[in-house]
């Protein structure tokens, strides 16, 4: 507590707060800081929350040095203010001793379904039920969390600090059901027809890209998101190790060089594996992962291979066991156990195949309006985050997420508005 009362005693509380500009949910950074600086924790909280559903989250994984601390102006002295670590603990502390206590308020605006529950659907359900509307969240898993819950490991986010946040929804008065996929299990117009006003899309990219090549097919090759969850599901004891497709003294190969290379490699080496090997197709300037990422990868043992891609990957009785790398000095063969790919994904169609008049681009990205913003080509039916092709951080799906809570208020506010006109015309 007193280190991070010095901490934040260290802000200038400048007039024109560049952190702020640099954070994308233009959290109130300086006023929070100054309330910590004196101690007033509640007060601190207070305010992040009126632009943050997920602080213990955003504290822990937002890429900081790209967004408010790289912009904080004691940055050019090489001292910016620890923001994220700041935000991390005022969460924390606040959790822990269970200081806020939101008013829950009578929910009588709407009732919304919220389809997913990663970092957009609980930004959408938390920003809705303090805003009077009734909120029930549907879930495919059978734990809340979504991607960050089974897609960010242990090390970066732990479980029971998502559990928190998700409890911190719950509290508002927010409805959330496990174990239920929209589509096979119900599908939107069932969900109009319980009810509910509006429904929300956040369901994001569980469908990975594919890397057309010789021998991808094969068992040894595997996705980054695939294998982020079957190692959270073991450590949660949902699943046995030997389900977990990288074993003890492999030889791994990861493809690709954002934040989820950077996931997947460094879990690899926790999972045992004998020698960890990052290839990417450009040079390190051009890498999407965070600096620090990369650097706390290569103190974990991870190696990197610049401008190398696989050209194509064998097998010894549809066993893997070698890789043919196209280098910059030619091709190379080298011993492989494990290929894990992290080259992106795409949105799954399970909710469109099975809904009339959603429409999606080429890629399979749910198509949007600006306005109102979010709105799908189905009346009613909003999407917003990585489901729109939106995909980048996990604030930047809040952020996203919040400008379209914005337009289903005024949506909600709308249908209330002629149920109104029309019952008086009766």
């Amino acid at each position: 507590m007193a280190e991070a009362i010095r901490e934040a005693k260290r802000c200038l509380n400048c007039k024109v707060p560049q952190c702020r500009k640099g954070c994308p949910i233009s959290n109130d950074i300086p006023a929070w800081i100054h309330e910590l600086s004196m101690g007033n924790f509640g007060n601190a909280m207070s305010i992040i929350n009126l632009r943050s559903n997920l602080p213990a989250v955003c504290g822990r994984v937002c890429a900081h040095e790209r967004q408010c601390e790289g912009h904080c102006v004691l940055g050019k002295q090489g001292a910016h203010i620890n923001i994220g670590q700041l935000e991390r603990f005022v969460s924390d502390f606040d959790s822990n001793m269970g200081i806020t206590r939101e008013n829950i308020l009578q929910k009588d605006r709407g009732r919304v379904a919220v389809i997913g529950s990663g970092p957009a659907g609980l930004t959408i359900a938390g920003e809705l039920a303090r805003k009077g509307v009734s909120v029930e969240i549907f879930e495919m898993e059978q734990e809340a969390g979504g991607v960050l819950m089974f897609g960010i490991p242990e090390y970066r986010l732990p479980k029971e600090v998502v559990r928190k946040e998700i409890e911190k929804i719950r509290q508002l008065g927010v409805t959330i059901h496990c174990g239920v996929t929209i589509g096979p299990d119900l599908t939107v117009d069932d969900l109009f027809a319980q009810g509910f006003d509006a429904i929300f899309m956040g369901t994001g990219t569980g469908k990975p890209k594919k890397l057309e090549m010789p021998g991808a097919g094969l068992w040894g090759v595997r996705y980054a998101l695939y294998f982020l969850r079957r190692v959270s599901l073991w450590r949660e004891g949902l699943m046995a190790r030997e389900d977990v497709p990288v074993r003890e003294g492999h030889k791994v190969y990861v493809v690709g060089c954002g934040n989820t290379a950077m996931d997947a490699a460094r879990t690899a080496v926790r999972m045992g594996a004998a020698e960890v090997t990052v290839l990417y197709h450009r040079t390190i300037d051009r890498m999407a992962a965070l600096r620090s990422e990369y650097d706390d990868a290569v103190a974990e043992g991870v190696k990197f291979r610049w401008e190398t891609s696989i050209k194509s990957i064998h097998d010894t009785e549809g066993i893997l066991d070698e890789l043919i790398l196209s280098t910059p000095e030619g091709e190379e063969s080298v011993p492989a156990d494990m290929v894990i790919m992290a080259v992106g994904s795409a949105p799954a169609s399970r909710i469109v195949s099975t809904t009339e008049g959603i429409d999606v681009d080429d890629k399979g990205y749910v198509v949007t309006r600006e306005v109102p913003y979010g709105m799908t080509t189905r009346k009613g039916v909003f999407a917003g985050g990585d489901v729109t092709g939106n995909q980048a951080t996990v604030v930047h799906a809040m952020q996203d997420a919040r400008r379209v809570a914005e337009s289903m208020l005024a949506y909600l506010d709308a249908i209330k508005l002629f149920e109104a006109i029309d019952g008086k015309d009766a």
